[in-house]
């Protein structure tokens, strides 16, 4: 898709418009309810939609079918990412109302680090053909590890604060408690980070190996900059809303790691096979519309399983929990039985 320079800087500029007003929307700290949550993310991704009816109606419609399928592959990758963010919010037990904060934060953090991924990623591409197989064996192996994560059956609380972070707090010191919305403090005239401003590095950090997975993934549905910059961009800015939104049920999606695993290995077969195709080979590559059904159909499945599959443990659990209570109305039974014969 041939993109001029005005069309680059009107996109930027809208999209920092939708950013400066998602911002002005959560300013002000408070507890995002599940009503505002969903209101936003239905605006999000009709947002999105249109963006994506637009490239068809004004550019083609290979642009607008290598847009919808970058979108819902980036925001099956981000529902996967809100996950570290519930660890993340967990261990440094981040007050309700502030998490909003730290999740637009995030989100801004990611966004120029997939700008800059994106510019490195396309401009490397460019010179060197070759690269496609680097991307397609590394989704693949993130495909083969994701599924032996989960089969392993991995416990995600084990989340971890890296290297990077615990020097950081070493060296600055941390404030034993949040300050509101403040970053830094000072503590017997020593300047030291907040418990906020640690959380939004450690967020910061994450959002980097996020985007490992990520760019290498879209760049197998689409190799157009425009494409990959704003299918990122529209993905990300209702990640802050959608993390309200279905937060108590991302439990649920026991099997999201497995769909994730197929989409990624599937885009990585394309990316190899495109690479074949690249150096001269003759094998058959995979089209958009293809590629398209292919992970919409897997996140479908993976939704439907994944619901069951919680349903039955539920069901398991409220089971074993009412098979415990006549076990113990006998024992208590028995006991006043006894007292009733001594009283006799």
């Amino acid at each position: 898709m041939d993109v001029s320079t005005t069309l680059w800087v009107l996109t930027i500029l809208g999209l920092s418009a939708l950013i400066a007003i998602d911002f002005f929307i959560g300013r002000k700290p408070h507890d995002v309810s599940v009503k505002e949550a969903g209101i936003w993310t239905i605006v999000w991704i009709a947002l999105a939609a249109l963006f994506g009816i637009g490239l068809a109606v004004f550019g083609n419609s290979q642009a607008s079918g290598e847009f919808f399928a970058g979108f819902i592959t980036e925001k099956s990758l981000s529902v996967d990412n809100l996950f570290v963010f519930v660890l993340i919010m967990a261990k440094f037990s981040v007050p309700s109302h502030l998490q909003q904060r730290v999740l637009l934060v995030g989100v801004l953090i990611a966004l120029v680090l997939r700008a800059i991924f994106i510019a490195a990623g396309a401009t490397i591409i460019a010179s060197f053909s070759w690269v496609f197989y680097i991307f397609g064996a590394f989704l693949i192996y993130t495909a083969w590890k994701l599924i032996k994560e989960a089969r392993a059956g991995e416990d995600e609380d084990d989340w971890e604060e890296n290297r990077l972070l615990k020097s950081v707090e070493k060296k600055f010191g941390v404030a034993d408690k949040y300050h509101g919305t403040k970053l830094f403090i000072k503590v017997n005239g020593k300047r030291v980070l907040t418990p906020l401003m640690v959380v939004m590095l450690a967020i910061g950090t994450t959002d980097v190996l996020f985007a490992l997975d990520s760019i290498p993934a879209i760049f197998g549905l689409t190799q157009d900059p425009y494409i990959v910059f704003t299918a990122n961009a529209f993905a990300l800015m209702g990640l802050r809303q959608l993390y309200f939104l279905i937060g108590g049920l991302l439990k649920k999606l026991v099997h999201l790691s497995y769909g994730l695993s197929v989409i990624l290995g599937f885009i990585g077969v394309k990316l190899v096979l495109h690479a074949l195709h690249e150096s001269g080979v003759h094998v058959p590559e995979i089209s958009i519309p293809f590629s398209l059904a292919v992970i919409g159909g897997v996140l479908v499945v993976t939704t439907i399983t994944s619901l069951i599959a919680s349903k039955k443990q539920a069901e398991r659990e409220a089971a074993e929990a009412a098979a415990e209570v006549p076990a113990e109305a006998p024992a208590a039974k028995s006991g006043e039985t006894e007292k009733d014969s001594v009283d006799a």
